[in-house]
């Protein structure tokens, strides 16, 4: 079981700078605790997401760590033109040491590639097409590609990757169908479902990869993201997660509300009690985060444990907290299997 840590950056206050500032300091305890990896979200005109442009804060990221890797999740690869995101990702791999994890995705969010003029419609072709002609600029010396969307000819490819074919592979995916795709790609999955649905899409993914041959030690990492808010009691814990993840949802649903409809799938509920109960938020003690992590993550058949550790308006200090007894008190329990 290895344990990351997966970011929104939601709005935490009026001082933006002074939240990338204890993020950057957030994530230098991530890296003293033990974690395997920092993933950060892309979003665009809406307070959901305060790092749109997930390179130039990956890039301090880099700066600010040593051993921790990290990387989107995701790039909104339609956002993109090819050859600007093939370079951001070589940079990005040489000034980490190979440390990127390279997180890719079409958006989920029709609104905000669509204010980029981008057509929600073309979405899932625009992308498959994108990410094949990235993984050609990460592997080749020159790029030739002729499709729907794009064509390049002899294209050459001065920045390579420290990572040999490419950096790691992540997608976000939210059906049993993407599996079997994700198995043939090789690609790491967060996937968002309850425990119980993630234990059928695990399941999958394995029989899938088995049927490839390939060896279980190999086997990419399959993670379940989850808010957690750890504290020396349940009422204190519940109390900070309670307040954090109000905040939190409503940036979540805010361009959805704006045009009047829907989140198109009501993966996490609205009200906390019943977050709380469906696992989608694991506050309490470190015994009472301990026990529900466990429950889970034999259901669910991870071998990825991401936690959500700053939302809302958790202070630097409740974060805090929350790394320092996950560190001492949980991870090590989760991985001995006690």
């Amino acid at each position: 079981m290895k344990f990351g840590v997966f970011d929104h950056m939601d709005r935490a206050g009026p001082d933006l700078g002074r939240q990338f500032d204890d993020r950057l300091k957030l994530i230098e305890l991530y890296e003293r605790a033990g974690f395997h990896a920092y993933h950060l979200a892309e979003h665009h005109a809406t307070p959901l997401g305060m790092a749109p442009s997930p390179s130039v804060f990956l890039a301090a990221v880099a700066q600010r760590t040593k051993t921790l890797r990290f990387g989107p999740l995701v790039y909104t690869v339609n956002l993109y033109h090819p050859l600007r995101l093939i370079d951001e990702i070589c940079m990005l791999d040489q000034m980490s040491g190979g440390r990127l994890e390279l997180g890719v995705g079409r958006g989920i969010s029709p609104y905000e590639v669509g204010y980029f003029g981008v057509d929600p419609a073309t979405g899932a072709e625009r992308f498959a097409e994108a990410l094949t002609v990235l993984l050609k600029g990460l592997t080749e010396r020159r790029l030739q590609h002729e499709g729907k969307y794009f064509t390049f000819t002899d294209v050459p490819i001065e920045m390579r990757p420290v990572q040999q074919p490419h950096p790691p592979l992540w997608y976000g995916a939210n059906s049993l169908e993407s599996a079997d795709r994700l198995a043939q790609q090789g690609c790491n999955a967060v996937v968002g479902m309850s425990a119980e649905g993630v234990g059928q899409f695990s399941t999958r993914y394995r029989a899938a990869w088995k049927a490839l041959g390939r060896a279980e030690a190999d086997m990419p990492l399959i993670g379940l993201s989850r808010h957690v808010v750890v504290g020396d009691t349940d009422l204190e814990a519940r109390s900070a997660a309670k307040r954090a993840f109000a905040l939190w949802y409503d940036a979540l649903i805010h361009l959805w509300r704006a045009h009047g409809v829907g989140l198109p799938r009501q993966m996490i509920p609205a009200e906390f009690e019943n977050a709380l109960e469906a696992g989608y938020i694991v506050a309490g003690s470190p015994a009472t985060v301990r026990d529900r992590l466990r429950r889970d993550n034999e259901t669910s058949g991870i071998n990825y444990c991401l936690f959500r550790l700053a939302f809302g308006d958790l202070t630097f200090e409740e974060s805090a907290r929350s790394v320092d007894l996950l560190a001492k008190e949980v991870m090590p329990a989760l991985q001995a299997g006690t």
